[in-house]
């Protein structure tokens, strides 16, 4: 007997205790504070089944919900997204099967079509339990920058490895041709029953070294499957980006 198609379900962590952004979900952006901004774009992926911020903090859900999106309220002593994340997927109960994209509360300008591209790989494949996006580094800053987080893959598009250091090294600087490097953006879909997996997981050896939640999963042997895509992210990590995001909403 098949499995019946997975619904795709969109949770937005949004915490307000940021070291470098306080309250930074609340941000106003053209006169919407940011988080609405995320669920507007979210609502708008004909994919997403369902679209829910989850929050710690009761002013993150009150202006949420004022513009009408749902909400789950987390605990505070969550010490990851995906923590908060799974949590939030346990309270809405969601299948087992379900797909569960995690859209950063901090991008406000991500295109609608890197969730399709992100949740397909387990919609069309139930053995999947998480995917990601990748992005073919075009700014050669960005390779030597541990900020951006590179990764390998194989010939199936399984990650072998993320990185804060550029992988692969080049053994021979003098060669001609360069490696091409792709650097990971925090977009994830998960399938439900996996992420509950997930957050149980001692840390990870490679995890403690690189500060690198994901190579939790790589070390204990699942799969991720990484999706090349040609938008890069804008995230918002300090108030001088709300600057950078309004001039980008100004000229498109």
């Amino acid at each position: 007997m098949s499995e019946k198609n997975p619904k795709v379900i969109a949770i937005i962590p949004a915490r307000y205790d940021s070291n470098r952004f306080q309250g930074k979900p609340l941000a106003l952006i053209a006169g919407k504070p940011m988080i609405q901004h995320v669920v507007e774009r979210a609502s708008q992926v004909e994919m997403l089944d369902r679209v829910v911020v989850a929050t710690d903090d009761e002013r993150i859900a009150s202006v949420a919900r004022d513009f009408g999106s749902e909400v789950v309220m987390t605990r505070k002593d969550h010490s990851t997204g995906t923590d908060r994340l799974a949590e939030a997927a346990e309270l809405l109960d969601i299948e087992e099967h379900d797909v569960i994209v995690n859209i950063q509360g901090d991008q406000p300008l991500f295109p609608e079509e890197i969730v399709d591209q992100v949740a397909r790989p387990l919609v069309e494949d139930p053995a999947l339990p998480m995917s990601t996006l990748i992005y073919k580094i075009v700014r050669p800053e960005e390779i030597h920058d541990p900020n951006h987080v590179k990764t390998v893959f194989d010939c199936h598009m399984n990650a072998l490895y993320f990185s804060r250091s550029p992988i692969p090294f080049q053994r021979n600087p003098d060669e001609l041709q360069k490696p091409t490097y792709y650097k990971h953006l925090g977009f994830y879909a998960y399938r439900k029953g996996f992420l509950v997996t997930f957050v149980g997981l001692p840390e990870g050896e490679w995890e403690r070294f690189e500060k690198l939640e994901q190579l939790r999963a790589l070390e204990f042997g699942y799969t991720i499957r990484v999706v090349l895509t040609k938008h890069d992210s804008i995230e918002v990590d300090t108030p001088e980006d709300i600057m950078r995001v309004e001039e980008f909403l100004t000229r498109h």
